[in-house]
């Protein structure tokens, strides 16, 4: 979440983050209960005083009334009497005004988990259609035959099943099989290998996880609809980004161990809320894949390079994969909540002659750390870290963008080159 300080003191910046993404959030609300806290913590402080200055002239009170004579001592305990009437006074409405500050407190926070990040000065403004192609990496693909795409191919060699999957759980799900299950394994291991050597350190996370991990990560309250929950609450992941985030949740770093860089592999869950309709065909868009997921937590003067580090990752592995790919800057309305800059990788699919997104990174700044209360000391005192996630490899769209472009006249997929040492083959269908 952003730092309500600055909500608070400038509030045009943060509105013209909001106008840059395209958002139609208001920040008068928040503005006019803002206003109403201010006074109500003016009131309660004001009514702690009076109780706290009536308290001591009871007790003064009760001081002086040692000794006195039979009359004076009666008029005495009669204005003592009244003294406490208005504590009592006092204490109830005092009572009233800090319940509901409390109320307007929670109110607030609320609120303020409810603004995205800001967005940094080199992203473009505007929608989907604004972001920026910076780069193309690979000549297309090209056959001397019609290309299929990855459904027809693995229809053909029985090494996707949709129609089974549809009985056992519904749309969007598949059963992968034989060459293609060792083929998910080949580039998770060929993945891990290239991540670890980059300092990312692999990382088994739970894909249970609770509310607290969905609201650090900036998922909760805007991405609710694409959750799968469980009955007492609990979050099946849609990214390993949040058990990797919330590993230093509350916690306090040493700044000598920054950056801390995680690589997590992980089945992920997404509902795919408001997807009707769209990419209903083959493995692209289903509700349940296998994803290796890099994280960083480092020092805010160096989130920048960080993420310039992930990008160059990701873009060595689809170069090594041999896979055609272009580089996009993603426009502020197009942007995540979390995310202050976003860059995807979209590989070019052959059998649907279209680029498509395999991969992003983004650099989130503060914004989670806030919500995670995660830091490291400074000699001035704690500091929030800056968080960074990107994609390592979506196993199931890099699978697409495989079979799309090392396809074969005859139906068959080759290998790339660097993979045959972990599957072992050098065609997929023989």
């Amino acid at each position: 979440m952003l730092d309500i300080k600055l909500v608070r003191s400038d509030p045009e910046q943060v509105r013209r983050a909001l106008e840059r993404r395209g958002s139609t959030q208001s920040l008068d609300e928040f503005l006019r209960v803002e206003e109403e806290r201010r006074r109500l913590v003016t009131d309660v402080e004001e009514r702690r005083a009076t109780r706290n200055a009536v308290s001591e002239q009871v007790a003064q009170a009760k001081r002086g009334m040692k000794g006195m004579e039979a009359a004076a001592r009666t008029a005495a305990e009669r204005a003592l009497q009244e003294r406490f009437v208005a504590m009592r006074t006092l204490g109830e409405e005092l009572k009233e005004r800090e319940a509901r500050l409390a109320e307007v407190e929670a109110r607030l926070k609320d609120m303020l988990l409810e603004i995205p990040n800001l967005v940094l000065d080199d992203v473009p403004d505007g929608g989907e259609e604004c972001s920026v192609v910076l780069r193309e990496a690979g000549e297309r693909t090209s056959f001397d035959f019609a290309p299929k795409d990855h459904l027809d191919l693995g229809l053909a060699l029985d090494v996707i099943d949709m129609e089974r999957a549809a009985k056992t759980s519904g749309s969007r799900f598949a059963y992968l099989k034989g060459d293609l299950v060792l083929l998910q394994f080949a580039l998770l291991r060929y993945g891990l290998d290239t991540v670890a050597a980059r300092g990312f350190r692999p990382v088994l996370p739970p894909v249970l996880v609770r509310e607290e991990a969905m609201y650090g990560t900036g998922f909760f309250p805007t991405d609710r609809a694409q959750v799968y929950q469980t009955t007492d609450g609990d979050c099946l992941v849609g990214t390993s980004e949040v058990p990797l985030a919330a590993m230093h949740m509350d916690e306090l770093l040493d700044a000598q161990t920054l950056p801390l860089r995680y690589a997590g592999y992980s089945t992920c869950f997404r509902r795919e809320a408001g997807a009707a309709g769209r990419d209903t065909r083959g493995i692209l868009r289903v509700h349940q894949f296998d994803k290796l997921e890099m994280f960083s937590f480092c020092l805010p003067e160096n989130s920048q390079a960080e993420h310039a580090l992930i990008l160059s990752v990701e873009e060595e592995m689809l170069r090594d994969l041999g896979i055609p790919y272009r580089v996009v800057n993603i426009a502020a309305g197009d942007l995540g909540a979390p995310a202050a800059k976003k860059y995807d990788c979209e590989a070019w699919m052959p059998g649907q002659q279209q680029y498509r997104e395999v991969t992003s990174c983004s650099n989130c700044t503060d914004y989670q750390a806030r919500r995670l209360n995660c830091r490291y000391r400074t000699d001035k005192g704690p500091r929030f870290v800056h968080t960074l996630n990107g994609t390592g490899i979506a196993i199931g769209r890099t699978i697409i963008a495989l079979m799309e472009n090392y396809q074969r006249a005859d139906g068959s997929i080759a290998v790339p080159a660097v993979l045959k040492p972990y599957i072992g083959k050098e065609v997929i269908g023989t």
